[in-house]
């Protein structure tokens, strides 16, 4: 886009020569040399003579693009005189040398418009320094709107908080809805009294199956059925747990899971029975010792307690309590196993109570460290050290690769719903699109950044769950199956069955819709 001196229009001048009317034009970017030869050739004089012009009132006119313009009335008097031929010829050749190289210069200034740059070069300058100075205020506007709403903000989760402690303090019967890892955790009643649960033989053999569906089972019965798992693995006999510890524990956990859409107990429960699956699958015990499914088993009871409902993105956005006290790094999963060792620090609940202080150190860290690996933001890490932990050949009795081979397998069962039959694995699908869209819904309130597979204007079953099961579920289970090679009829292919289903899903989605009658009708009686 040119400038606006690019389209003014020419200027000019009406001259009297020697009583003979003349008209010359020009535009601004002529030098003064251009019009004194522009002159000089209407006045049929050489380039090399001087030139005047005198205005009506006998005043003296420069020679420059700036002249004043007149009318045809009013014309400038040129007078003009020629160089002296009798003037001394080294006088001349230096008059005739100057004259050149004014005129080399009027060229040189006219070619590359040096006054006019310096004036354009100028002008951008002004205005970058105007607009800088402009910018630099608006970020301090910003700043302060920032630190305003990071107030209002702290102001309302303050709020909360005393709300939420004073409804604790007022009702003992209360779900918690927060808890501080610098808290305390207790039960809120004692073992219930429901009766012992007697599983069928049937029952014990399709605990032990990936297809085991959890929608048919109670609370009290997943509980039982928790405990069936702990003794059947020998884990009760292995660290001398009190069979009513056991209980306690459990039931401290089920409080102390939320009542969210995904991330409850049930999913808690869900996560548990797919590691007991395979266990058994993968005869786990002929590779790992009873302490290792202990801290396998325990990590999945507790990998999510205390889920808010909204991810790490929205903790450190947000900028939460959790997220200030983890620095950012994996606040939820810090926050499960903090307050996985608060409940079993209460002597009630704690089912390694009985074992000695080295034994207890090695479960905390197994179960710390299972627990931070359930961060998808660590995903990419962990399997690309677990691939390589394959080659050559995996050694069982290096202590770092079989941390990695438990922390690639709660990974597994943490995300391992579409390994389970369609009817029970695409609830689960609706009820995690409900998590997220309350998350999305509430980041679009707070003006913080949604993501497009949480958005509930963006995103669809089918979309949601085709990429998930492509790029991360079905290679993680294939890799899984280098290993235990029973993973690929039992997991993988149903995570490819899956796959199809959704991607069918999609394709029928997309489709547009067939004509009703009513309007293939309309169309015959037009036409």
């Amino acid at each position: 886009m040119g400038n606006a001196s690019s389209i003014e229009p020419t200027k000019t001048i009406f001259l009297d020569i020697d009583g003979k009317k003349e008209k010359i034009m020009f535009s601004r970017h002529c030098g003064s040399r251009d019009i004194h030869d522009l002159i000089a050739h209407a006045a049929g004089v050489s380039r090399y003579a001087e030139i005047s012009l005198k205005d009506s009132a006998g005043a003296f006119v420069s020679l420059n693009p700036t002249m004043p313009i007149n009318t045809q009335s009013s014309p400038y008097k040129v007078t003009s005189k020629e160089p002296s031929p009798t003037t001394d010829s080294s006088n001349g050749d230096g008059e005739v040398f100057t004259q050149v190289l004014s005129q080399v210069a009027s060229q040189f200034n006219k070619v590359f418009k040096v006054e006019e740059m310096k004036t354009d070069i100028a002008t951008r300058l002004s205005a970058l320094e105007r607009k800088m100075e402009l910018e630099g205020l608006k970020a301090v506007e910003i700043e302060k709107c920032k630190r305003d709403i990071s107030d209002i903000k702290d102001q309302i989760w303050n709020a909360q908080k005393k709300f939420v402690d004073f409804n604790r303090l007022s009702s003992e019967t209360q779900n918690v809805s927060s808890l501080s890892d610098e808290r305390k955790i207790s039960l809120k009643r004692d073992v219930p009294s429901y009766p012992k649960y007697t599983l069928s033989q049937e029952t014990i053999e399709y605990l032990k199956q990936p297809t085991f569906d959890i929608w048919h089972w109670e609370p009290n019965e997943m509980l039982s059925l928790l405990e069936h798992m702990f003794h059947e693995l020998g884990l009760v006999a292995e660290f001398n747990i009190n069979p009513i510890t056991l209980k306690r524990f459990f039931l401290c956990v089920q409080e102390n899971y939320r009542n969210n859409p995904f991330h409850n107990f049930r999913h808690c429960f869900c996560v548990t029975q797919m590691m007991y699956g395979m266990i058994h699958l993968c005869h786990l015990w002929e590779v790992m010792t009873r302490e290792d499914l202990g801290i396998l088993m325990t990590a999945c009871v507790c990998h999510d307690l205390d889920h808010p409902g909204y991810n790490n993105t929205y903790q450190i956005n947000a900028r939460t309590e959790l997220a200030i006290r983890y620095n950012d790094i994996s606040p939820l999963e810090n926050h499960h196993c903090a307050v996985a060792f608060k409940i079993l620090s209460n002597p009630e609940c704690n089912i390694f109570a009985n074992v000695d202080k080295d034994t207890f150190k090695r479960i905390r860290a197994g179960i710390t460290m299972l627990i931070l690996a359930t961060d998808m933001a660590r995903h990419g890490e962990i399997m690309d050290n677990f691939k390589m932990k394959l080659e050559p050949e995996f050694d069982y009795k290096n202590k770092d690769s079989l941390d990695t081979l438990k922390m690639v397998l709660i990974k597994c069962c943490d995300i391992s719903n579409e390994v389970r039959p369609m009817e029970v694995s695409e609830p689960w699908v609706d009820c995690l699109l409900e998590e997220y869209f309350n998350q999305s819904d509430r980041e679009k309130m707070e003006g913080l950044p949604v993501a497009p597979f949480m958005d509930r204007d963006k995103v669809t079953k089918p979309t949601a769950q085709i990429g998930f099961i492509k790029f991360v579920l079905i290679p993680m289970f294939e890799t899984v199956a280098k290993l235990f090679p029973v993973i690929d009829s039992t997991m993988v292919e149903p995570l490819r069955i899956a796959r199809d289903r959704y991607e069918d899903m999609k394709e029928k989605n997309s489709m547009p819709p067939p004509p009703s009658q009513s309007n293939k009708k309309k169309t015959v009686t037009e036409k």
